[in-house]
Order: C-alpha cells, then sequence, then structure tokens
C-alpha cells in the first residue's frame, strides 16, 4: 500500500476479504475533498483525551529531515471549510472537546508567497494562493462560531509569525495552541536542514513572542545532532526556549527517516557495506524486530551518539524541572488549568523524552507505565458532556448541511 490510504486501503481490505487481494495498492494523492473522516464513533471513547481533523495536506517546504513534502507533496491540498466543520461539530456531539487541526502546516500561503508571486507579474498565482488564504480566513471564522467550550491546536511554520491579522483569526477561532518547526538556533544548523527561511537569535526570540502575544501558545520543535551542532549547542538552546518563553517544548535527536533527504544521504553512505541485524540490512530498520532494533540517528562528525543522547537528555530535564513547568504555568487562567497544565507537561516530559531516547527497553515499560497513570486522571479534565443536538453554523447552504448530516448517517 502506497499514496493516500482514503480510498485505497477500503479496498484492499475489501479484496482481502474476498479472498483477492493484488500484491500493490497506489493511493496516490487524492483531490481535498475526497479525505475520509475517522470513525471515531467506532472508537473507545474513554481512552482519548482529544480527537484530529486533517484541514490541510501536504507541505511547500522541503526540509532534510522531513518525509511529508514527498509522500504528500509539495502543492498543499487544502479542504474546504464545510467538510472540517462537519467533523468537528460531529466530534463535538460525541463530547470531544480538544481537537487536534492535524496539518503538516495549517499556513499553507504565506504573505512573502504572494509578494513573490506579485513580483513575477503572475496574476494566475496571486489570485489562486490569495483564494487558498480567504479560505483559510473563511474556517477560522466558522470554527469561532461553533461552542466557545471547543479548544483546538495545529502544526505551523514560523512565517506565521509575520502575518499577525492571521494570528488573530487564530485566537478567535480558539486554536490557542501550535506547534512550530524552530528547529536550530544557528544559521548554520538551519541551512543544513533546508530551513534557512527561519530566523536567529533576538529575532527568533521576537517572532516566537509575536505567537503568544497574539493568543497562540508554541510548542517550539528542536533538532539535535546536526552536523553543525556543538557541545555548546544543548544549553544555548534551551537558554533560547526559556527567553522565547514558549510554553512547551520538544528536543529530538536527528534521525534518518525513511523518505527523506537525510535517509538517502545516510543509506549512500555505508555503499556496499550495509550491517545487518537479524539478517535485516541497518538501512531497513523498521523491520527489524522491536526488541532488536538499536536507536537510529544520524552520525556526527563530532559527537557520539551517547554523548548527543545525554546531552538531549539533560536539556529535557532541564526545561521540564518542577520549576520551570510551575513558572510557565502562570499563562493559564485558573487554578485547575493551571494544575492541568502541570500535569500535561509532565505526562509530555514521560512520553517523549523517557521513551524516545532511552535504550533500555525496561526503562521505556517503566516511562510508559508512568506516563499511563499520568494520563488517567487527565483524561477526566479533557472530557465534556456530549451535545448530540449540536447543529451546523449557520450560513451553510441547505443542499451542504443536507448531504452532510446524510454522509454522517451512512458512517454511523
Amino acid at each position: 500500500m502506497k499514496g493516500d490510504g482514503d480510498i485505497a486501503w477500503g479496498r484492499a481490505l475489501f479484496d482481502i476479504a474476498a479472498g483477492k487481494a493484488q500484491r500493490i495498492y497506489d493511493g496516490g494523492r487524492v483531490d481535498a475533498d475526497q479525505f475520509r473522516a475517522a470513525r471515531w464513533d467506532l472508537l473507545p471513547k474513554d481512552s482519548y483525551m482529544w480527537a484530529s481533523v486533517q484541514t490541510v495536506r501536504g507541505c511547500a517546504k522541503h526540509c532534510s529531515f522531513c518525509s511529508v513534502w514527498r509522500t504528500d507533496g509539495q502543492k498543499p491540498r487544502q479542504r474546504p471549510w464545510d467538510g472540517v466543520i462537519q467533523e468537528v461539530v460531529e466530534l463535538r456531539r460525541l463530547g470531544f472537546r480538544f481537537i487536534a487541526l492535524a496539518d503538516d502546516n495549517f499556513y499553507p500561503v504565506s504573505l512573502t508567497d504572494i509578494k513573490n508571486a506579485e513580483r513575477q507579474n503572475n496574476t494566475a498565482k496571486v489570485e489562486q494562493l490569495k483564494s487558498i488564504r480567504a479560505e483559510r480566513f473563511e474556517l477560522m471564522q466558522r470554527l469561532a462560531d461553533l461552542p466557545k467550550d471547543l479548544i483546538f491546536f495545529t502544526q505551523i511554520t514560523m512565517e506565521a509569525a509575520e502575518d499577525t491579522a492571521f494570528l488573530d483569526a487564530m485566537r478567535m477561532a480558539r486554536i490557542k495552541g501550535a506547534l512550530v518547526g524552530i528547529e536550530a538556533v544557528t544559521p548554520e544548523g538551519l541551512k543544513a536542514v533546508f530551513k534557512d527561511f527561519n530566523c536567529v537569535g533576538d529575532e527568533l526570540v521576537t517572532r516566537l513572542k509575536t505567537f503568544t502575544d497574539h493568543g497562540v501558545h508554541v510548542l517550539g520543535s528542536f533538532i539535535f545532532g546536526l552536523p553543525t551542532d556543538k557541545p555548546e549547542t544543548f544549553d544555548a538552546t534551551c537558554d533560547l526556549a526559556e527567553k522565547a518563553g514558549l510554553t512547551f517544548a520538544q528536543f529530538v535527536m536527528l534521525t534518518p527517516f525513511c523518505g527523506t533527504v537525510d535517509f538517502e544521504k545516510w543509506e549512500k553512505s555505508f555503499g556496499d557495506n550495509v550491517p545487518m541485524v537479524k539478517g535485516i540490512p541497518l538501512t531497513r530498520y523498521w523491520l527489524i524486530p522491536a526488541e532488536d532494533r538499536p536507536k537510529m540517528f544520524m552520525p556526527h562528525p563530532s559527537m557520539t551518539s551517547e554523548e548527543m543522547r545525554a546531552r538531549t537528555q539533560g536539556v529535557w530535564d532541564r526545561f521540564y524541572n518542577w520549576t520551570n513547568i510551575w513558572k510557565r504555568s502562570r499563562c493559564t487562567p485558573g487554578w485547575k488549568s493551571r494544575l492541568a497544565f502541570i500535569f500535561i507537561s509532565k505526562l509530555y516530559r514521560q512520553m517523549y523524552a523517557s521513551t524516545g531516547i532511552a535504550t533500555d527497553s525496561a526503562r521505556r515499560n517503566r516511562a510508559s507505565k508512568m506516563a499511563r497513570m499520568i494520563a488517567k486522571p487527565l483524561r477526566l479534565l479533557f472530557q465534556a458532556a456530549p451535545m448530540p443536538e449540536l447543529m451546523f453554523p449557520t450560513g451553510m447552504t441547505p443542499s451542504v448541511r443536507a448531504s452532510s448530516e446524510t454522509a454522517f448517517k451512512v458512517l454511523g
């Protein structure tokens, strides 16, 4: 199975059930109006803190560590707002109040993109980009019209900090948090991952604070293990995360994920001498049984993987120590929210630092058990009473509303 699974995966399942499975199913890239909604009504509600809805698939960037632009394409496929709202309404009917807008980049068109098209006198391109941008604003307006207890969060690029009107619209739509890929704090590091459209230093701090100033909390994502990294890079990164006032942060080690530019470079570095593990080439590490699979990190010119692991763990421990979490919890409106913030911070660190970096299986099991213990009471804070009578927003045409309600009846 390759490509989008929205339609092809169903075909594969039907063929398997009929005993007529084909060798390869290629889903290609379906149009945005063909994206399939998840069957949340079939899932045990008490097992999930929040739900997710995808509004756009693909990313116009070409970061070396990322597979998205190769698997999902560099031409973002943006869903019409009515289909997104249909999913959100159905989820709120089921009792979900927190919803992730699970996009590769919620900001598919930047102001710079439009300016570049205008400089090229590409009128058609300008109109296309402005249309995509207008659709984003329409979606956010419709989200703002939904019940006020709904909270959204998403992923977005740093460029959105230049577009304060967009950030204000996010705030009005109650998109209260966004993962921002910062990746590196030096120009050399950004250049190494093909992300030199980001900024560094005081300008980076200012950009990140712009999100917060406009009501959008930032989960900053940083990558360690870039070829330009030095031992002092780790503390410098944590210093910047604290100075910028990030609400949350994650610190991951550069990994050669299949389909990325970094993976191709790593695979070629072995030549014809690829190490084997349990009879499986190391370059196909995802096929190696979990208990035998080594942690895969990109080789570094001056630091060992163990050294980078230890320094990365140190940054996690520093950013998520009790004192720093307590200081950051002041961003919440009340004591209940502050308590939730503290627990979520510890859960996030437990899930991603302890299980993502540890190489010892016993330690991973302990970390997972602890994460489950923390998550259980947290689910109570995220739960909301179902709203089965919730209607679609006013302004949706009768034909669209009727077709959407029919679709959900079919799904149900």
